[in-house]
């Protein structure tokens, strides 16, 4: 891999999502708060599981549902010891080790995981799987969401299951109700291209910026707008600043669970079988989980910080889905690429995914 697209991955896992929650929720990192109620010095199994963020998310959580349900469901032989906050490293490192055999499995971000699969790309696509509904609807499609999921086999990493932390939208500082407000607002986004194409596709004013300078750049202006969801804006307290939330939806972060292909392999077919059922499990309870926690975070916000929620009209919204279609096309060709391994071949599998998912620009 070249140096230059090490790096630039880098930085998109690093601070490009803004999933390291800020230092007033994080500081330590320390797990006593999510210690086992149970001895895990007798398992015969271990895997060691990374993230970046934080399990004040719902979508990070999972990993300490998935450690507890995991022992019960296999009578104390597995034990998932995970380890969020970045405690391993950033993306791209763990990528590494999870492909090495280093670690056994790591919840990614979908945004890093085009680095070893780049058909997971799938999901960042504008206004295709945005919705806690559409994402549902997406994981039950059988093998349109089997093929997703083969993302990474060519690279010795298979993956299980998505869990969510949210729908992307615009924290601003100033009211947003149409284009032409938007086309005021200088948005922080991330380093990731189809970000930037979006937002190049939509004529906006984007500023590309690690997530950690955020509070001092709203504070002093050079920032009015955040590109995020409503769960993470409320929860790192961006809204003392940001007193206004557009509901765009253009799209879900997401987190995909990945294991070592390897290391499965030499697993007990009736472990094997535990591990994705219990993966499969806590990830749809998970997917739930985040959807609630959107809705309290929206009246938290409304009550805690006095924050107004807008919607862009509908013919207006209907541009924005126009204009980010390019986005689809430019990505086609990496998201239909088919490898030797992958049980289904189709021509054109984004074009499948579109029109299942009722995708209309």
């Amino acid at each position: 891999m070249r140096l230059k697209t090490i790096l630039t991955t880098a930085l998109i896992c690093l601070i490009g999502l803004g999933l390291v929650i800020t230092p007033a929720l994080a500081e330590g990192p320390s797990l006593d708060a999510w210690k086992p109620k149970f001895d895990p010095s007798g398992a015969k199994y271990k895997l060691i599981v990374s993230n970046v963020s934080h399990p004040v998310l719902k979508g990070v959580y999972t990993g300490f549902a998935i450690r507890d349900e995991l022992w019960k469901r296999s009578n104390g032989q597995m034990y998932l010891d995970y380890k969020p906050f970045s405690m391993l490293g950033g993306e791209v490192e763990v990528l590494n080790q999870l492909q090495m055999g280093a670690i056994q499995g790591m919840a990614c971000s979908s945004v890093a995981s085009t680095n070893l699969g780049p058909r997971f790309g799938l999901v960042n696509l504008p206004f295709l799987i945005n919705s806690f509904e559409k994402l549902d609807k997406f994981v039950n499609s059988g093998k349109l969401f089997d093929h997703f999921l083969m993302a990474m086999d060519h690279q010795g990493i298979m993956a299980v299951d998505i869990a969510s932390y949210g729908n992307y939208g615009w924290a601003t500082t100033v009211p947003v109700k149409t284009i032409a407000d938007a086309k005021k607002v200088k948005f922080r986004i991330a380093e990731a291209a189809v970000n930037k194409l979006s937002y190049k596709a939509w004529g906006f004013n984007p500023v590309v910026m690690p997530w950690p300078d955020v509070p001092v750049a709203l504070k002093q202006g050079v920032i009015t707008g955040l590109d995020h969801t409503l769960t993470v804006c409320s929860i790192t307290k961006k809204f003392e600043v940001a007193k206004y939330f557009t509901e765009l939806n253009y799209a879900q972060g997401l987190f995909i669970w990945l294991f070592n292909k390897a290391w499965y392999n030499k697993l007990p077919a009736d472990l094997q079988k535990i591990l994705v059922e219990t993966v499969h499990d806590m990830c749809a309870e998970a997917r739930a989980a985040a959807k609630e926690q959107e809705m309290q975070q929206v009246g938290a916000a409304k009550e805690k910080y006095g924050v107004e929620f807008f919607k862009l009209p509908d013919a207006e919204m209907q541009t924005l889905i126009k204009q980010a279609d390019s986005v689809h096309q430019n990505f086609a060709s990496e998201i239909n690429k088919n490898y030797k391994g992958d049980k289904y071949q189709p021509e054109n599998y984004l074009m499948e995914v579109q029109q299942y998912m009722g995708y209309k620009p």
